[in-house]
């Protein structure tokens, strides 16, 4: 009985950890295992790595903790007001700008929906924000270069106000009609959660002289930081693995410029291989490094963000089956014409 009990009592510790801290020391212990050289150049690779990004890791974390401790975050349901084309192209726009996570604004989403706000709009903004926030923009320039993160701000853009504008022409369908299931915004609540309402109040810009937006400003800092030094460390040192054992010829093989297969298969591979936004950031790099084509990584990097655990299961649990659908389907088409685009925006001026 004392067995059972020890094993239970396992399997709960080992549920309730974090699991990507798991993954981490999981991966340390392999390789001091398996190639105890390569452990102390993973270490190394990994902390100058964080060390070369840690200015851009800080001032994400700023913004996203600013946006909360201010008010600006429950400002949002704002620009949904006024002309409906005039609605989406602003949903659009600040869906890529607002500093929020995919599992943030599902209560943003779930109360613009329970007011009588359009679907386009909603849509819009829903798939833009998990393809680019301004931690995400500061995080990518140094990493990938102006060109490509600029190039990912307008295809997020574009991909969401096309997705809302056709939502919007098909706005009578009956299938469009009461888009909201039964709610449950407690999605990932160990990872990023949010409590946010949508509630009409002033933002207050100088939160620091209200305790309690400053407390609010600190806890937010804190847990944004966590959130993402773990998911970083984990990717670099993915990342570390990759330089050391996968062959440059291996990827140009598979994806490289003269696989036709490159980009269709990156926004297939994009959907199961996807880690996190953050994470895939230098993972990414690293695949480019070794051949990969830069079309291919758009394809990869938008196809992973709209339809990630964290993203696709916060729509899932937020809205009925037809929309959802139309969710993925036009976040994988978006992501397919993107990467073209960008390709051969590439071979024709580079």
């Amino acid at each position: 009985m004392t067995f059972f009990t020890e094993t239970v009592d396992v399997k709960s510790h080992f549920k309730n950890a974090d699991k990507v801290l798991v993954f981490i020391a999981l991966i340390l212990l392999s390789v001091g295992f398996l190639a105890p050289t390569q452990l102390t150049k993973s270490i190394a690779f990994t902390a100058s790595a964080l060390s070369g990004i840690s200015i851009f890791l800080l001032a994400s974390i700023f913004l996203a903790s600013f946006a909360k401790a201010t008010g600006l975050d429950q400002q949002i349901s704002m620009v949904f007001s006024g002309h409906p084309h005039k609605a989406i192209i602003i949903a659009s726009l600040f869906g890529a700008l607002s500093p929020f996570c995919s599992c943030g604004v599902v209560p943003i989403i779930a109360g613009l929906l329970m007011a009588g706000v359009p679907l386009a709009p909603v849509m819009a903004f829903c798939l833009a924000s998990p393809l680019m926030d301004p931690s995400m923009f500061l995080l990518m320039v140094p990493v990938f270069g102006m060109e490509f993160t600029l190039a990912k701000l307008t295809f997020a853009i574009l991909i969401a106000i096309s997705a809302g504008l056709s939502l919007h022409y098909f706005r009578d369908r009956p299938w469009l009609s009461d888009p909201l299931r039964t709610l449950n915004t407690n999605c990932c609540a160990t990872s990023c959660a949010s409590t946010s309402k949508i509630e009409n109040k002033l933002i207050v810009w100088h939160f620091w002289k209200d305790k309690t937006r400053s407390r609010i400003f600190w806890k937010e800092g804190f847990s944004g930081g966590w959130f993402l030094l773990r998911w970083l460390t984990l990717a670099f040192l993915i990342e570390s693995l990759m330089k050391a054992y996968i062959p440059a010829e291996t990827i140009g093989s598979w994806l490289g410029a003269d696989a036709w297969w490159a980009i269709p298969s990156s926004v297939i591979l994009g959907v199961p291989a996807y880690l996190n936004g953050y994470a895939a950031i230098p993972t990414l790099n690293g695949l480019m490094e070794l051949g990969m084509l830069p079309g291919a990584v758009m394809g990869f990097i938008i196809a992973g963000g709209i339809s990630s655990v964290p993203a696709a299961m916060a729509v899932y649990a937020l809205v009925k089956r037809p929309i959802f659908s139309v969710y993925i389907a036009w976040g994988l088409a978006g992501s397919l014409t993107s990467a073209y685009l960008f390709q051969v925006y590439l071979d024709l001026f580079s």
